[in-house]
């Protein structure tokens, strides 16, 4: 079993530490070795001795987890050992850290438990775990003083986790708001760029590898909404509560309603936000349209974005790639780093998994939607517009719905038909859903209302 040493220091001319062979290394055992596992070993590999340099002791991989042994064979070469039951890796008396790159929320539970139970600190990668059992795991690493790091989860190479844990750490966080979905950003950005349809856009990007095979988590905003139950535990000291997140995706979206925002000086992205509010927060994933001119507006592909605003920093930005092999791994690697440095210190004198003390993480009310309070985007594809609009107006107007701004746009799509758009002043979801049931019964508006949130963020 290995143990830590401690480095030897005098003042003065003399000083010294204690040579990098003469401390033992951390011992890794990681679980899986697809995308992520394959760069979390290459990169450790490659920069070992900037690492190490780093930390004052090596970070060494000594067992791999995997369904192909053979496969596994051809990247991590003799020396380290290979087995296809994760459940040795977990339970090995010399493996210090556990990094789970598995996925999933089943058998990636069940290892992190085990792991935790040996007093194993683990790093993971796995945004849907965390969010879903976060509770659990963080509970059962607190009874057994062990680490549960995660910086790979969210936003990739954006250390975002550790600017919220650490260099805001003495502030009061007032709202996050995120571009946290690299697949939906690039398929949004296409379609704004050139004028495409969902389907196209999102072909393109399976074709690119931007989107899977099977793209539900990302483009119906559950992957973001993951990401955001992290975010918000960390800035505002609350329990994981992925089930109270709004989730709205991007699959329902027109280019037209792109395009016209656009016009309008807007642009249209997916965003996680997180925001105090009088009664407590609001936790919500959907479509925004964000002024063209703010710097979340000017995200665009597969990048990733998260910008916080808090009361001594004012508003902050943090800007990086939100997915790839090695960007995951700079990340992972980075929570390895920390435990270097950490390691065999009191759990008390360490960094907050959840950024805030164990005692002081209390759950605050989160707002039903109904209740949340923004400005919106209306589009109306109206007959006769003439004796339509004041009809429009009155039941916007009944509902306490104010105009902010209103254009009369050609439809792209028939000649006999105007795109009536509105955008509203800041409103309760309640009244604007009341105003909608009214219009969408008249002769005149064709079809279902387009409606698009709209945030500020300034």
């Amino acid at each position: 079993m290995y143990q830590d040493h401690q480095a030897s220091f005098t003042v003065g001319s003399h000083s010294s530490v204690a040579p990098l062979h003469a401390i033992a290394p951390l011992r890794v055992g990681l679980l899986g070795l697809g995308t992520v596992g394959a760069g979390t070993y290459t990169v450790l590999q490659r920069n070992a001795e900037v690492i190490a340099a780093r930390t004052g002791r090596r970070i060494e991989i000594a067992m791999v987890a995997v369904r192909n042994l053979a496969r596994a064979a051809r990247i991590v070469g003799p020396d380290v050992a290979l087995v296809d039951d994760p459940f040795l890796v977990v339970n090995h008396p010399d493996i210090d850290v556990v990094v789970e790159v598995i996925g999933g929320t089943t058998l990636a539970r069940d290892l992190v438990l085990q792991a935790i139970a040996n007093r194993k600190h683990v790093v993971t990668a796995n945004k849907a775990l965390l969010a879903v059992h976060g509770t659990e795991i963080f509970a059962a690493a607190q009874a057994q003083g062990v680490v549960v790091a995660y910086e790979g989860a969210v936003a990739v190479s954006i250390p975002i986790i550790k600017a919220l844990r650490e260099g805001l750490t003495a502030n009061r966080i007032e709202w996050i708001a995120g571009i946290i979905n690299g697949t939906t950003n690039y398929i949004l950005s296409e379609m704004r760029a050139k004028g495409v349809s969902f389907a196209e856009a999102l072909a393109d990007a399976q074709a690119l590898g931007y989107a899977e095979a099977d793209p539900a988590f990302d483009v119906q905003g559950v992957d973001a909404a993951h990401k955001l139950t992290l975010l918000a535990a960390n800035a505002f000291g609350v329990p994981v509560q992925f089930d109270k997140v709004y989730v709205e995706g991007i699959t329902e979206l027109d280019s037209v309603d792109i395009a016209f925002a656009e016009r309008l000086g807007y642009r249209v992205k997916l965003l996680g936000i997180a925001k105090r509010n009088a009664q407590g927060l609001e936790l919500r994933v959907h479509p925004t349209l964000v002024a063209a001119d703010h710097l979340l507006a000017q995200v665009h592909g597969s990048m990733n974005a998260v910008m916080v605003k808090s009361d001594a920093a004012g508003v902050t930005m943090y800007y990086g790639a939100g997915a790839g092999s090695e960007q995951t791994a700079s990340a992972v690697i980075a929570d390895l780093v920390d435990l270097c440095r950490s390691y065999g210190t009191h759990p008390r004198q360490r960094v907050p998994s959840l950024a805030f003390q164990p005692g002081a993480i209390a759950a605050l009310p989160v707002a039903a939607m109904d209740d949340v309070e923004t400005s919106y985007y209306l589009r109306l594809d109206v007959a006769k517009l003439s004796r339509t609009l004041p009809t429009v107006l009155a039941h916007l107007a009944e509902a306490g719905v104010r105009v902010q701004q209103l254009e009369v746009l050609e439809h792209p799509d028939d000649a006999e038909l105007k795109a009536l758009v509105v955008l509203t002043q800041p409103t309760q979801q309640r009244r604007l859903r009341v105003a909608l049931a009214a219009l969408e019964q008249l002769p005149t508006v064709m079809g279902f209302a387009k409606t698009l949130r709209m945030e500020d963020l300034r």
